[in-house]
């Protein structure tokens, strides 16, 4: 699980509980360890608290981690036991060793709570952006049985050693050479070739059969990032609430020992329905929750925006597009970007956040409007540049006003300045980015009831839904596909298409709901006109009174069953715009028949329903393999498949795909918080660490915005 907030950078701790998967240049909430020490009666618990909290704009962003010991002495004896928190300079990088790097010791006196908390600092120079660590823990005096606890620490030792001084300093005296009393001490400034590090220990006397606490905290402070080009300086966002300098990892420090008991508190009280509802099977409990740990661990960032517009060094500068209320909206919550995947380095990839965004739409609405926000005043701007195209060689502009881009941006390059980093296919050619917009807009007002917002994103969801249209080459009302133009980049459509032309008609559907919000008349019955006629074409031309063919191009593939032909379908049912009959864009008896089908064949037939839902799948029970992607099983596409199949009403048969997807990634490929895109029928994958799999979070929205009467009970 990974220690730190959102937007902050994160470090991934192993199974040895060593830091291992840095993530603090651009590029969980809780977790607990039980350590039994034989043949002594006693117990050790770590709970690791990072303060990721629902709604919480401030708290969720610091950079810290908190580690809370329980010490449970059984024995008859009474023990001295001491904890240390070593940590090396740097982040396990060459440029540990490059020299120029100090640790300096801190204490601080909270007179309100009367506490102390102290450590070291570990000032780790760079020269585009230096990053100062701090460990500390608290002291704490005998309260009723809970015994007093002592904190030392030691400035300075080298991390290429043996550690021997600094572990026969607990060994023989039970704690480390600096007292919490004593002045700030410095270390030497480390030389190249040199590995420093520094320690902190809490010491605690325990009566027999009694309990102790120890908490310790770690913290960075890198407060202003650049990205590879260098052009644009970001400020991040817990620099807003801590405004010192060289003092800043002290202070979060002492914030994260004093507020760990609230964060804890509040974290509880927001998994505590989930955990504690018993018609969800347990798997379920610590899938939803585990899945988000992608929100910080995917190289996020969460920056400030309130600089100088005047100055094209500052990201504010490149506020000047965002529509309507975004603008001030950006200035209070910042703006925020997450990695499409720990391989597939884009921000905010569009077609795969369309999956991802149910878990921000209900969390952290306000980051997911941001993001919003920065799309629209994406399709709103060009970008002339030249570039090649991998897949055709041909040459094209980045970014045309009027599209959706594919992403904001890479890291190996300044994101939101220039987007559209994906550059295999041309992307101002797909049929699902433009069409994805419109229905994210909607739910997004679903979610958080902003008619503001839904007026500010109307004009830029005209011109989008415009390029749409003009993608239907034919005039029957259904956008046409033509190959690799969608997030399924290499299993081509042609023609009309399930999913492409479902999330069309969805999307036209979603236009007409706003048009009529918003006292549009024209509008709306311009849209109700195609839809009428793409409704009756899409019945037509892919229905074949089983399922809805994969496309209409009369291929080699095209009557494969997709897992996810009733994408379009999910999205207009997850913003309550279908009443469940004959009338509704998709007719009832054949979204329950497609859903079946699905179920029977790309669920139970591929490894008897224990792996998710093949992408897939022939009408002869063997799986699709004319692409690379047909065969995959799609993590994210799963767990969406499952919420559809509930919010259809199908629970048992939701939870069984989902359980398939939960069991493979947790319990079979020990994949856990790295979750994959895709899975193969031979136990491989393909890029771990990535954002479609928050997608769970549709299965909670399809109970509480969908059935909100709640779920049957579910056999686990």
């Amino acid at each position: 699980v990974p220690v730190g907030g959102i937007g902050c950078g994160t470090i991934m701790r192993g199974w040895n509980g060593q830091f291992c998967r840095w993530q603090l240049r651009p590029g969980w909430y809780t977790a607990w360890t039980v350590y039994e020490l034989p043949g002594q009666n006693v117990t050790l618990t770590c709970r690791q608290i990072s303060p990721i909290i629902p709604h919480d704009y401030k708290d969720s962003c610091l950079p810290v981690g908190c580690f809370v010991w329980e010490i449970d002495n059984q024995s008859n004896d009474e023990i001295e036991v001491s904890i240390m928190f070593s940590f090396q300079n740097g982040d396990g990088s060459n440029g540990d060793s490059s020299g120029g790097h100090q640790n300096e010791t801190f204490t601080r006196y909270n007179s309100k709570s009367k506490s102390k908390v102290s450590g070291v600092l570990l000032h780790h120079h760079d020269a585009m952006q230096p990053c100062t660590f701090a460990i500390s823990a608290k002291e704490s005096d005998k309260v009723g049985n809970i015994p007093a606890v002592s904190v030392s620490n030691s400035v300075y030792f080298d991390t290429k050693g043996s550690g021997r001084n600094i572990s026969r300093q607990l060994l023989f005296r039970g704690k480390l050479e600096n007292s919490s009393d004593k002045e700030a001490v410095k270390s030497p400034i480390s030389q190249k070739g040199e590995t420093i590090g520094a320690a902190v220990a809490a010491t605690a006397i325990i009566k027999p059969m009694h309990k102790a606490k120890m908490e310790f905290a770690l913290a960075w402070d890198q407060p202003e990032v650049y990205f590879d080009a260098k052009e644009i300086k970001y400020r991040r966002r817990y620099t807003r609430f801590f405004t010192s300098n060289d003092l800043r990892a002290a202070d979060l420090s002492e914030y994260a020992l004093q507020n760990v008991k609230n964060w804890e508190k509040a974290i509880d009280q927001w998994q505590s329905p989930i955990l504690n509802n018993e018609s969800y099977p347990d798997w379920y409990k610590s899938a939803i929750f585990n899945e988000l740990y992608y929100i910080a661990d995917s190289g996020s960032l969460w920056v400030e925006t309130d600089g100088n517009e005047e100055d094209e060094t500052d990201i504010a500068c490149h506020l000047k597009e965002v529509p309507g209320s975004g603008k001030q909206l950006q200035k209070e919550y910042g703006r925020f970007a997450y990695l499409e995947g720990h391989e597939y380095l884009m921000y905010n990839t569009y077609d795969v956040h369309f999956y991802a965004s149910f878990a921000l739409a209900q969390l952290w609405p306000k980051l997911e409007l941001s993001i919003q926000y920065d799309f629209a005043a994406a399709i709103m701007h060009s970008d002339p540049e030249i570039r090649l195209i991998m897949w055709t060689g041909q040459r094209k502009p980045r970014k045309i006003y009027g599209f959706v881009p594919h992403d904001i941006g890479e890291p190996c390059d300044e994101p939101w300045k220039r987007v559209n980093a994906y550059c295999i296919s041309d992307v101002q050619d797909w049929t699902d980015l433009n069409t994805k917009f419109v229905l994210q807009v909607y739910r997004d007002y679903c979610a958080t009831g902003d008619i503001e917002f839904l007026k500010d994103m109307w004009e830029c969801a005209k011109h989008v839904m415009e390029t749409a249209i003009s993608q239907d080459t034919d005039g029957d009302g259904i956008i046409d596909n033509k190959g690799a133009d969608q997030t399924y980049d290499v299993w081509r459509m042609y023609g009309a298409s399930a999913y492409c032309g479902g999330i069309f008609l969805a999307a036209l559907h979603v236009m007409c709901k706003i048009a009529d919000l918003l006292n549009y008349k024209e509008d709306k019955a311009k849209y109700s006109s195609i839809l009428l006629r793409g409704r009756e074409a899409f019945q037509q031309k892919l229905w074949n009174g089983e399922y809805y063919l994969y496309d209409s191009s009369k291929g080699s593939h095209s009557d494969s069953i997709m897992a996810d032909q009733m994408c379009g379908h999910w999205y207009l049912q997850a913003c309550g715009l279908v009443n469940n009959d004959e009338d509704d864009i998709f007719p009832k008896s054949r979204v329950d028949k497609a859903l079946r089908k699905v179920f029977n064949y790309n669920v139970m037939k591929f490894r008897n329903g224990t792996w998710g839902a093949v992408n897939g799948m022939r009408p002869n029970s063997e799986i699709d393999t004319s692409s690379v992607q047909s065969e995959e099983v799609w993590t994210g596409v799963t767990y969406a498949l499952a919420a559809n199949l509930i919010q259809q009403g199908m629970p048992e048969e939701g939870f069984k795909v989902a359980e398939g997807m939960y069991n493979a990634t947790f319990n079979v490929m020990g994949l856990g918080f790295q979750t994959p895109e895709a899975y193969y029928n031979v136990n491989c994958y393909r890029c771990t660490g990535y954002m479609r799999p928050l997608s769970i979070w549709a299965i909670e929205w399809a109970f509480n915005h969908v059935l909100k009467s709640g779920s049957k009970k579910l056999k686990s």
